[in-house]
C-alpha cells in the first residue's frame, strides 16, 4: 500500500523538522514548503493528500495559498489544515471560510493535530482523485 503524502508548509525551520518527524514515525511521505509561491508549486507537481498550512508566511500568505487551491481543479478537493500563530478569533473562521478543513492555534496539541490528520486523510489512496 502507498503511503500518504503530506505538504508541510510552514517558515519556521524548526517547527517543520518536529512535525516531519512526527508524522514520518506515524509512515507518512512529507515534503515541505517554506513559503506561499514553494506551497502551490509543491503542491501542484506533488499532488499530496492533505497540507498543513500556516498563514503567516513569505510571498504569499496562507489565504493566498487556499485560494489558489480551491481555485485548482487539481488541488480543490485536497484537505488543507491550519496550523497558525495568528488571532483565532478572526484567522480561525476566515480560513474555514476559504476552504480550510481544520484549524489549529499555534502551539497546537501534537495528539489532537495528528488525529485530525489521519481522520482527514482519504481512506483508501487508491480510489483517491489524482488527476495529473
Amino acid at each position: 500500500m502507498q503511503k500518504h503524502k503530506i505538504l508541510v508548509v510552514d517558515d519556521d525551520a524548526d517547527l517543520v523538522r518536529a512535525l516531519r518527524l512526527r508524522l514520518r514515525a506515524r509512515n507518512y511521505d512529507i515534503v515541505t514548503a517554506g513559503d506561499g509561491y514553494s506551497a502551490i508549486a509543491a503542491a501542484q507537481r506533488e499532488r499530496p493528500d492533505l497540507i498543513v498550512l500556516d498563514l503567516g508566511l513569505p510571498a504569499g500568505d496562507g489565504f493566498v495559498v487556499l485560494e489558489r487551491l480551491q481555485k485548482s481543479d487539481a488541488l480543490s478537493a485536497v484537505p488543507v489544515i491550519v496550523l497558525s500563530a495568528r488571532d483565532p478569533q478572526t484567522a480561525e473562521e476566515r480560513a474555514l471560510k476559504a476552504g480550510a478543513a481544520a484549524f489549529f492555534q499555534k502551539p497546537a496539541d501534537n495528539d489532537e493535530l495528528l488525529n485530525v490528520i489521519r481522520v482527514s486523510l482519504p481512506t483508501n489512496r487508491a480510489t483517491a482523485v489524482r488527476p495529473s
